[in-house]
């Protein structure tokens, strides 16, 4: 489909929009060739710092992560790669769109940059892409964050999941009048945005029809994690939101229960994507994760050590060693801590 002048417009306008906010909190643009692919990549923070990589999900960009990032920023060198297929990155008919292809893509960014470990962050597809990089490449990772991750079965059935098994892929539109329902899946708390913004951002998503099925066959259902999770042996904080209805929060207990030691904290009345729904919350609950790896004895990839985290730190559960932690966000708690916490075995 065409796009109007208008949306033309208003995607130009939410471009300059998107690159001001990132480029204020201090992250600049540049290409970087990966082999089969050169990636659009945000990249900011001291060059000395311990370094966090944020990959995002399927059909999403870098900019979902641009917020959660900023927390990050004084004492942290962030890395915000768009994958290939995405983005300003672009989109190759016939190229590899798996996890393990997009895993092997960020170790390549990881050489280019001159980074030899980093604490590895995903939500979504970009959350298999992170633990499917921390099995093929367990030396480039120092922790992970898995936010609402796919690459491993769900218990219970999302809404996302029960369409697919109808037969119908809520990703692929035919009509933009299709995306307002769409984009009610993504998020339960989703930060505004104008909708002649959103008509914009429709238009585009609508365009990627065919792009995007291709991609979703590439790394859907291919090269699942299951039975690889105990090869999983750093630090991991799985992060959800509880009214997540693109990968059901269940899938949460999966992730924790096959990953050694693994935390999670759960945000009640947020969908898929804590970083981009509560990002201050979500920053500081990570930051506080990042503080007790750092604090555990292990050292980062640079071997400089955090300070403490602005927002208080989650209290630990207690529990015997590889047994998950689970930490539940307090509904009133606007900045990460502090949470309430279960053991669950």
């Amino acid at each position: 489909m065409s796009a109007s002048w208008s949306d033309r417009l208003a995607a130009r306008l939410y471009a300059a929009a998107t690159g001001a906010e990132a480029r204020a909190y201090g992250l600049r643009e540049r290409r970087v060739a990966v082999g089969d692919a050169t990636l659009a990549v945000l990249d900011g923070g001291p060059r000395d710092a311990p370094v966090v990589v944020l990959l995002h999900g399927y059909s999403a960009d870098r900019v979902v992560w641009v917020r959660f990032a900023r927390h990050l920023l004084r004492d942290h060198r962030v890395v915000v790669p768009e994958l290939a297929g995405h983005g300003a990155s672009g989109f190759a008919a016939g190229a590899d769109y798996s996890a393990a292809a997009q895993a092997d893509r960020v170790a390549t960014l990881l050489d280019r940059l001159g980074v030899e470990r980093a604490h590895v962050a995903g939500n979504s597809m970009g959350g298999f892409v992170a633990a499917t990089l921390a099995v093929a490449h367990p030396q480039r990772v120092r922790s992970l964050l898995l936010s609402d991750a796919v690459g491993v079965a769900s218990p219970e059935p999302s809404d996302a999941e029960l369409e697919l098994r109808a037969g119908r892929n809520p990703f692929l539109l035919d009509d933009v009048d299709d995306f307002a329902d769409f984009y009610a899946m993504t998020m339960a708390r989703p930060p505004f945005l104008p909708a002649f913004l959103r008509s914009a951002v429709a238009t585009h998503h609508v365009s990627r029809r065919d792009q995007l099925e291709e991609i979703f066959a590439g790394f859907h259902g291919v090269g699942t994690l299951d039975d690889r999770l105990p090869e999983i042996t750093v630090p991991t904080l799985v992060m959800w939101g509880d009214q997540d209805r693109l990968v059901h929060v269940s899938t949460a207990r999966t992730w924790a229960d096959g990953v050694p030691g693994a935390e999670i904290v759960v945000y009640p009345g947020i969908g898929h994507m804590p970083m981009l729904e509560v990002p201050r919350r979500s920053a500081a609950d990570y930051r506080a994760f990042l503080e007790r790896v750092n604090a555990s004895g292990l050292r980062t990839g640079t071997g400089a050590r955090s300070p403490a985290p602005r927002a208080a730190v989650l209290r630990r559960a207690a529990g015997s060693p590889g047994r998950s932690r689970t930490y539940v966000a307090s509904p009133d708690s606007k900045s990460g801590g502090p949470c309430r916490q279960t053991n669950r075995g």
